[in-house]
């Protein structure tokens, strides 16, 4: 008899037919989805700033009320499996979206490599260059706009 290989549930699990469980555990914890964005009122083109939402724990980059998220920010924006198709706004590192498009998860991943290490050595997380979004004036949003680089952070110039 021939032992059958085990493949984690992501390898055979379509996204859209993950268990709530499955699902959030895709996500890495970057915290990059929690950043805030400006859109281009004439191209609809989107910026990332390094401006987190309020509710961020930029050390922890979590959520301080992930349950009740909605509630307290009715701007958040929960992904799930039934938006897969709308994820190009997402950061091209974003867990989600990589095993979307190339069904597979990135070498770093928790779930890959057994906690969030590499991801940290990396630099692929919020955690050292967020800035709450309350502490800067809305007007001046413009100057904090980013682009990643392999994954980090650069200055972006919009002019």
């Amino acid at each position: 008899m021939i032992a059958k290989r085990y493949e984690p549930f992501w390898k055979t699990t379509p996204l859209e037919k993950m268990s709530p469980v499955e699902w959030e555990s895709i996500c890495d914890g970057c915290g990059k989805c929690c950043l805030q964005k400006l859109q281009d009122d004439d191209t609809e083109e989107v910026f990332y700033t390094n401006l987190s939402c309020h509710q961020l724990n930029a050390a922890s980059c979590q959520c301080k009320v992930y349950e009740t998220r909605k509630t307290e920010v009715p701007s958040c924006i929960t992904l799930t499996p039934n938006q897969i198709d709308e994820f190009q706004w997402l950061p091209d590192t974003c867990s989600y979206r990589v095993l979307h498009e190339t069904k597979a998860l990135p070498n770093w991943h928790p779930l890959v490599v057994g906690s969030n290490k590499e991801m940290l050595r990396q630099g692929l997380t919020v955690r050292h260059y967020a800035v709450n979004e309350q502490t800067v004036d809305e007007e001046e949003w413009e100057t904090h706009i980013i682009k990643w680089v392999h994954g980090t952070p650069e200055p972006y110039d919009i002019t």
